[in-house]
């Protein structure tokens, strides 16, 4: 596979890792519960990062903001900033990648291409181990409350926005680490001007060696060799 190939195919990993990454914020289920009952008293109980919410049998919600961030949980704190960071890095991330890629025409020489899109794959890279670290945190929170005999309070299971954000997180990390591949490769390819250059020191060297000046050294010059022939006694035979 080539190497623009290669790019491109990591550029749409990377690129849909942080779509689902940047999906995961608005959405409704990081954890979930229910109380199976009759039709009528049945309800989901479910939350994410920014508010709680009940919805009962007939569909309708209640939901309530969070009222102060400095009065949330700190796993909830961390996670928001987490993901938040994740998403602005996947950002830059996003324009060093097309501003690096081979296939576009801007960002200068092929090195200087392949720093801008090493770099890029170092943001995705950050981008996954942020979501990463938010949605762990945040499953280890639930599972540990509902793990825990002691704790009475209304448990939770793990929400569909977690397996999602999971899922990004993998892409993101995956692509950026074929996008810093290709530091090397852009290091180890030489550029037109440097194989020229290359082309003429070799010729150069080839003209100073001492093979080359004993041979032209030994060579007799042309006028010594039309003089020696023209003077030749069997000339006057």
């Amino acid at each position: 596979m080539s190497s623009m190939a290669r790019e491109i195919m990591a550029f749409v990993l990377t690129t849909s890792g942080w779509v689902l990454v940047s999906s995961t914020l608005p959405t409704d289920y990081w954890k979930v519960s229910s109380i199976d009952g009759t039709v009528i008293t049945t309800a989901t109980f479910w939350s994410n990062l920014w508010k709680t919410c009940v919805t009962d049998s007939t569909g309708i919600s209640n939901c309530k903001d969070f009222p102060s961030m400095l009065a949330l949980d700190g796993y909830i704190q961390v996670c928001r900033g987490l993901m938040i960071a994740a998403v602005c890095l996947g950002f830059f991330g996003s324009v060093f990648a097309l501003v690096g890629m081979k296939c576009t025409k801007v960002g200068g020489l092929d090195q200087t291409k392949a720093r801008i899109v090493s770099f890029a794959g170092f943001n995705f890279v950050c981008t996954g181990l942020c979501s990463l670290t938010a949605c762990s945190l945040y499953a280890h929170r639930i599972t540990s409350e509902f793990f825990d005999p002691m704790y009475v309070a209304q448990k939770y299971e793990l929400g569909a926005a977690l397996f999602i954000g999971w899922a990004g997180s993998t892409l993101c990390i995956l692509g950026g680490g074929v996008f810093c591949l290709s530091l090397t490769e852009g290091m180890s390819s030489s550029s037109p001007y440097q194989s020229d250059r290359k082309t003429f020191v070799k010729s150069g060297v080839a003209l100073m060696s001492p093979q080359s000046q004993t041979s032209h050294a030994r060579r007799p010059p042309p006028d010594c060799i039309s003089s020696s022939q023209q003077f030749d006694k069997n000339a006057y035979v």
